[in-house]
C-alpha cells in the first residue's frame, strides 16, 4: 500500500537582513545573461535523514528561530532580499530595499525513506514554492522563497525557490552552503558574495561581436516559437562510484580525460534519441549543453559570484558517428572536446551579442526566450566537485558538504528548472556517495520517460531509482 504523500503548509513569515542595506533603495541593473534566463525558475531541495535543528530551545524547529540564523547572512545578499522593479524603459532591475525572503514551514505525512521511494515529480513540487512572478507590479512578491518540510520520524527537506532572473543553481547552492557554515560557526569561503560580473575585456572582439558557435546558437534559439505544452514527467537515476569508474575505464583509449558528465551526457542522449520517432530520419542530431562559465569569465573567486554565469551551446553529430560498437565512445569524445573548447572569448562574445542584438530600438529588451528547451538540454554541475582538503586524489561535492550543527550531510539533493517543456531536460549533479558517483534527473514527455526507465543499456548500470513514483 502506497504511503500518504500529502504535504501541508501551515505557517510562513518573512526573513529580513539584520543589517540594512546602504544606501537603502538603490537599484542594480541585470546582466545580459540574467535577462536571458527570465523565462525560468529554479528549485533545489536538500533532504536530511534527521532534522539538523533542535527539538526545543533557541534553535528549535520553529520559523522564528530559523530566522535568526538567516538574518545575518542575508545582510550580505541584498539581491535576495530586494524586489524586482522596472526602469524607465521597462527593463527589469533589482531594488535593494531589504523587503526580505519568504519562508514557509510544512509537514509531510510520511517518512523520508518512503517519500524518496514512492514520490514522483508532482509530489516533490510540494516541497518548494512554484509561484510565477505576478503580472503587473511585482514589488510585493518575494523572488526568493524557502520551505522547510518535516517528515514523519524526524527527516527534513529544505527547499529553495527563486526566479532565474537573479541567480543560477550554483549561486543558490553556495548561498545555502554559506548558511550551513554559519550555523556551525565556521567561516565560509563563498561569502560575502560578488554581486555582479567583473568588467569584461572585449577589446579584441569586433564591435559587432564574433559569430561564434555560441552566438549563432543563441541567434537561432531567439527565433524559436514557445514550446507547445506537453505532459512532462521526471525520473532520477543514481549511479554508484564503482559503476561510473568502470564505464570511464572502458573508454580510456578513446577519451582518457572523460568526466562523468561527458559519459552520462552521451549515454542518455543516445538512449533518448532512440525513443524519439521525430529523429528517425534526421541525418544530424543535436543537444544543448549548459555549463558554468565562472572560471572562463575570470571572476576573482569564481564560486563567490552570485548571479547568472551560464553558457549554453549546441553540439551536433552525424548519425554515422554513433552507430556501431564505438558509438558511445565517439559521442563521449565529442561531448568532452566540445565542453573544453568553450573559452572566455566565446562567453564574452555571447554577452556582447545578448546586449546588442537583444536590445530593441526603443531601449526595451524583448521577453526572455526559453533556454532550457525546446530542444533536448543537458546541464552540468560538475564544477561543484572539488578536491578533498585532506587528499589530492579524492574529490568531494560542495552540494553534499552543506552540513548544519549536527554535521549530517544531505541524503539527497534535487535540482529542478521551471518551464523546461519540450524535448527534455537532463541535469547531471553530484551524488551523496561522492567521488565520481552521479545523480541524473531526467525530464521528458511522459510516454518517453516510462520507456527510458526500462532501457536495458541504462538498467545494466544498476542505477538506484528515486523520486520516480511507481516507475
Amino acid at each position: 500500500m502506497s504511503p500518504n504523500l500529502q504535504v501541508n503548509v501551515h505557517s510562513r513569515l518573512t526573513v529580513v537582513s539584520s543589517t540594512p542595506t546602504e544606501p537603502m533603495g538603490q537599484t542594480r541593473a541585470l546582466t545580459p545573461i540574467d535577462r536571458t534566463m527570465g523565462s525560468h525558475s529554479v528549485h533545489i531541495i536538500f533532504y536530511y535523514r534527521t532534522s539538523p535543528f533542535d527539538k526545543e530551545g533557541r534553535y528549535a524547529m520553529d520559523l522564528d528561530n530559523v530566522r535568526i540564523s538567516l538574518s545575518d547572512l542575508l545582510s550580505k545578499y541584498p539581491r535576495m532580499t530586494g524586489r524586482l522593479v522596472r526602469d524607465g524603459d521597462g527593463n527589469w532591475m533589482v531594488k535593494y530595499n531589504d523587503a526580505g525572503v519568504r519562508m514557509f514551514k510544512a509537514s509531510v505525512e510520511t517518512t523520508i525513506d518512503e517519500w524518496l521511494k514512492f514520490a514522483n515529480e508532482s509530489d516533490e513540487r510540494n516541497l518548494t514554492v512554484w509561484e510565477d512572478m505576478p503580472d503587473g507590479d511585482p514589488t510585493s512578491w518575494s523572488p526568493f522563497q524557502i520551505q522547510l518540510s518535516e517528515f514523519v520520524g524526524g527527516g527534513l527537506a529544505i527547499g529553495l525557490s527563486f526566479t532565474h532572473l537573479l541567480a543560477d543553481p550554483t549561486s543558490a547552492t553556495l548561498f545555502y552552503k554559506s548558511w550551513t557554515d554559519a550555523e556551525r560557526g565556521e567561516p565560509s569561503g563563498h561569502s560575502p558574495p560578488i554581486l555582479g560580473l567583473p568588467p569584461l575585456d572585449n577589446t579584441s572582439l569586433p564591435t559587432t561581436t564574433k559569430n561564434t558557435s555560441i552566438t549563432k546558437y543563441l541567434q537561432d534559439k531567439s527565433k524559436l516559437a514557445p514550446t507547445s505544452s506537453k505532459k512532462m514527467a521526471t525520473s532520477t537515476f543514481k549511479f554508484s562510484n564503482t559503476i561510473i569508474k568502470q564505464c570511464l575505464y572502458k573508454i580510456t583509449e578513446k577519451c582518457p580525460d572523460a568526466t562523468p558528465f561527458d559519459y552520462l551526457t552521451a549515454l542518455f542522449w543516445l538512449q533518448i534519441l532512440k525513443l524519439k520517432s521525430s529523429n528517425a530520419h534526421s541525418p544530424t542530431q543535436s543537444i544543448s549543453l549548459c555549463i558554468d562559465a565562472r572560471k572562463q569569465l575570470d571572476v576573482p573567486i569564481p564560486m563567490k559570484l552570485f548571479g547568472n554565469a551560464l553558457s549554453f551551446s549546441q553540439l551536433s553529430l552525424q548519425n554515422t558517428h554513433v552507430t556501431g560498437d564505438n558509438g558511445l565512445a565517439e559521442a563521449v569524445e565529442l561531448v568532452h572536446h566540445h565542453v573544453n573548447a568553450i573559452k572566455k572569448d566565446d562567453i564574452v562574445s555571447m554577452i556582447n551579442w545578448l546586449e546588442s542584438s537583444n536590445k530593441g530600438i526603443d531601449g526595451v529588451y524583448p521577453e526572455a526566450v526559453q533556454m532550457y528547451g525546446p530542444d533536448l538540454t543537458c546541464v552540468s554541475l560538475e564544477h561543484l566537485m572539488i578536491p578533498k582538503t585532506d587528499s589530492k586524489d579524492e574529490i568531494e561535492s560542495l552540494v553534499y558538504d552543506a552540513k548544519f550543527r549536527n554535521n549530517e550531510k544531505p541524503v539527497h539533493v534535487t535540482y529542478h528548472v521551471g518551464k523546461a517543456d519540450g524535448e527534455g531536460l537532463i541535469i547531471i549533479a553530484p551524488s551523496a556517495e561522492g567521488g565520481v558517483a552521479r545523480t541524473v534527473t531526467v525530464t521528458l514527455p511522459a510516454e518517453e520517460i516510462v520507456k527510458l526507465c526500462e532501457d536495458p543499456v541504462i538498467m545494466e548500470m544498476e542505477p538506484t531509482m528515486i523520486l520516480s513514483g511507481k516507475r
